[in-house]
């Protein structure tokens, strides 16, 4: 007992200093909106994204997160609107964010287009210390409830039918979560996001998509996704990812009608953390409000 408790405080404070800060994601590629401010409309109908994410199952205090998004193009012009919630609750902690993005895409040749998007957003977080054990000697932290800061953010994302690339700094202001005795206890870094991917057509009825994901944040190693889809039919996906020195993961995807998507994925890490859990998981959906005559959006799985 004595050892799992030393490891969640090892992990939390990790966390809370400068390791994993915004809520990461095995399905980045379906919820790009929540890195990426210039995805806003950029499928070209209203569509609507939920996802649930638990991470390290079994371990106590291990991430949990929820997120839901709405994002739409304006019709017959260049703006993309998009809102986003996410819950993330992490040991003792809670962080609420709600954010609004804002886009402009620029026709840069018969197929591609090239967006521009900046991103409003305000975070509330609280922290019980009653869910902290202490050592004898430590300081008590004091209780916050719903510490509200604000954030700003922008990206960019080159586009067609079948390519994106990417690059985004969601919350660009260093927020000091929690401050005692002018000690930074949970100081928020800026992340850098680099996104992209291609899909190719193997025939008439598969198509492969490779998709990168890379973020870079102060103090903290280089993160790497690297993941490959197949999709079969236009119905069924399948594929495989791997997050560099951290995870495998397993993903599958259906989509059910013209309008609904569903999708899941199984993390299973690959440092000493695979001993203390049973891995992660995520489901998602999304809806979308596409005109009876229209085809599902294909080949842009993403």
């Amino acid at each position: 007992m004595k050892t799992r408790i030393k490891i969640i405080i090892s992990l939390l404070l990790g966390y809370l200093s400068y390791g994993q800060q915004e809520a990461q994601f095995t399905n980045y590629m379906y919820n790009t909106i929540n890195v990426n401010p210039a995805y806003a409309g950029s499928r070209g109908v209203m569509s609507i994204f939920g996802l649930y994410r638990t991470q390290w199952v079994g371990l106590e205090g291990a991430p949990d997160t929820g997120t839901f998004s709405i994002n739409t193009p304006f019709e017959n012009s260049r703006l993309g609107l998009g809102v986003s919630f996410i819950n993330d609750r992490i040991g003792p902690t809670t962080t609420n964010n709600i954010s609004v993005d804002v886009s402009y895409s620029i026709p840069t040749s018969e197929t591609w287009k090239m967006s521009f998007g900046v991103k409003g957003s305000a975070s509330l977080f609280s922290l019980d210390p009653n869910k902290l054990t202490y050592v004898a000697g430590d300081p008590n932290l004091t209780p916050i409830n719903n510490d509200l800061t604000p954030n700003v953010g922008a990206g960019v994302y080159f586009h067609n039918d079948k390519t994106y690339v990417g690059f985004s700094i969601p919350y660009m202001l260093q927020t000091t979560r929690y401050n005692d005795n002018s000690r930074a206890v949970y100081m928020e870094r800026m992340h850098y996001y680099l996104i992209a991917g291609h899909v190719f057509d193997l025939s008439s009825s598969v198509k492969f998509k490779p998709a990168i994901l890379g973020k870079a944040t102060e103090g903290a190693p280089i993160a790497v996704d690297a993941t490959a889809n197949f999709m079969f039919n236009e119905k069924f996906i399948l594929g495989g990812a791997y997050r560099w020195d951290a995870a495998w993961s397993a993903l599958a995807g259906f989509q059910v009608n013209n309008n609904l998507f569903i999708g899941y994925g199984y993390d299973r890490e690959t440092t000493k953390l695979q001993h203390y859990n049973s891995g992660s998981h995520e489901i998602f959906l999304r809806y979308e409000f596409a005109k009876k005559n229209d085809r599902i959006i294909s080949p842009r799985f993403f």
